[in-house]
């Protein structure tokens, strides 16, 4: 027998497949929807104004209220007062003096129905630029046979 005769050995294929690695990948991937989960956004649809909401229980002040038009004009009532149409710079440096004085007066606003959401939101960031700590939106309760 020669240095040529040696047997050639063939080797078997393995017909197993090695999970290992995709437990792991799998289980990282767990891991990282489990942390990203809670952050997504999801968009709800809200219709406004119209609410079932319960009353809030009155306090010892009257409470401001600052009022929406749909054509845009800013009214305030102040404690009981009449009301009167102030330009936005004047709402805001009347609210931040009052707010000022009376930190614990609750603020409403009232936005009409045919108003555009954009304008109740300028007026909620105008009563932000005004310090007012707590603001809270009106609504009509709805009827038991209005949708």
């Amino acid at each position: 027998m020669g240095p040529n005769s040696r047997r050639v050995r063939k080797r078997r294929l393995k017909a197993e497949i090695n999970v290992v690695p995709y437990i792991d990948v799998m289980l990282v991937l767990l891991i990282i929807f489990m942390v990203t989960a809670p952050l997504m956004n999801l968009g709800v649809d809200v219709e406004l104004p119209r609410a079932d909401a319960r009353s809030i229980t009155s306090s010892d002040t009257d409470p401001v209220v600052v009022s929406v038009d749909a054509a845009g004009n800013y009214f305030l009532t102040l404690q009981g007062a009449p009301q009167e149409a102030l330009t936005p710079e004047e709402l805001e440096a009347r609210i931040s003096a009052f707010v000022r004085n009376n930190p614990n007066v609750p603020v409403f606003v009232a936005g009409d129905r045919d108003t555009s959401y954009e304008l109740v939101v300028q007026a909620l960031a105008l009563l932000k630029n005004a310090d007012v700590p707590r603001v809270s939106l009106m609504s009509v309760p709805t009827e038991a046979g209005q949708q």
